[in-house]
Order: structure tokens, then C-alpha cells, then sequence
């Protein structure tokens, strides 16, 4: 199998960040890699420009950094109280999950965007209390939410039967 060494000039994901230099298959390369604009072949020409692309590889990191820094302070400043419903003793009916968390971390800090696996619990809570989730913002910075759970009973409505009414026959019982 023919390889060939290539610069990357952007992210690609599962092969690199801008200024790597990768080996790929020699297809690859010259079909996709290098026409899209996303690589370089390796040439003394293309390695000096290689600092250029090093540099701006290091703006975006600490950008993104500073950036998942701030969100991480937001979150460990902020107190989310959710209701779970439970029976007459205790019991909670369903859980929150994940996606639930996310979905109400999201709503109350406007402009924020989190990867689905950002939040990783070990199992959905089932249990009223409060709760220290770790969410993982970047791959440097974890983030502390707390979430309080407070228990809701669960309200059933009574069943009304009017007087007189019947059980409907199903189709399959003929008349008798």
C-alpha cells in the first residue's frame, strides 16, 4: 500500500490538528486531502511554511481555552434545582439523565454549545438530594454543576365511572 507524508493545513478529524505531519494512503492524499485544501505534501517549501500554520494552531488552542475556562466558571457558579416524581414511599418514577441535564444547562446559559457525552453520569439519578456532576468542557477543563433534586409526589388524577356504562366487547367477541 503506497503512503505519503502530508501537512495538514486544518483539524481533520481522527487523523490531526493544523501544522501535523501524517502519513495517509497516497489516494487519500491526492484525491481528497490536498484538492480540498485541508493538506500540503511534504516539500522543503511546504515545511517552512510549516511555523505559520504551528502559530495559528497555538492562537486557536489558548482561544479555545480561554474560552471553555469561562463557560466552566459559569457552571460551577450556577445551582440547577430539578423535581422528580415519586410515589407515596419514595419511589422515583423515571430519572434524569444525561441528555435531561444538558438540556436544562443549556437553557440557562444562553449561547452555550456542549458536546452530547459532555456530561458524564455513571447512571441516570434516581435519587432526590444534591449532586456534584462533572461536565467536560474541553479536554483540559472539567467543569462542577450542581444539581439539586428535589422529590415531587406524584399527583393521580381520580377515575370517574358514570353510572350505567359498560365495558366496551372487544372485536373479537361476537354477540351472545
Amino acid at each position: 500500500m503506497a503512503t505519503s507524508e502530508v501537512i495538514l493545513t486544518e483539524a481533520v478529524p481522527s487523523l490531526g490538528a493544523e501544522a501535523d505531519i501524517v502519513k495517509v494512503r497516497a489516494g487519500y492524499a491526492r484525491n481528497f486531502l490536498i484538492p480540498a485544501g485541508k493538506a500540503l505534501e511534504v516539500t522543503p517549501a511546504s515545511l517552512r511554511t510549516i511555523n505559520h500554520l504551528k502559530t495559528k494552531r497555538a492562537e486557536r488552542e489558548a482561544r479555545e481555552l480561554n474560552e471553555a475556562e469561562a463557560i466552566a466558571t459559569k457552571i460551577n457558579k450556577l445551582r440547577i434545582t430539578m423535581k422528580l416524581e415519586t410515589g407515596e414511599i419514595g419511589k422515583a418514577f423515571g430519572s434524569i439523565t444525561a441528555s435531561d441535564l444538558l438540556e436544562r444547562l443549556t437553557s440557562e446559559i444562553s449561547g452555550l454549545v456542549l458536546p452530547k457525552h459532555a456530561i458524564a453520569l455513571e447512571r441516570p439519578i434516581k435519587e432526590s438530594g444534591e449532586h456534584q456532576i462533572p461536565v467536560k468542557i474541553h479536554s483540559d477543563v472539567t467543569a462542577t454543576l450542581r444539581v439539586e433534586i428535589a422529590a415531587a409526589p406524584k399527583v393521580e388524577a381520580p377515575e370517574e365511572v358514570e353510572e350505567g356504562s359498560r365495558r366496551p366487547r372487544r372485536r373479537d367477541q361476537g354477540a351472545e
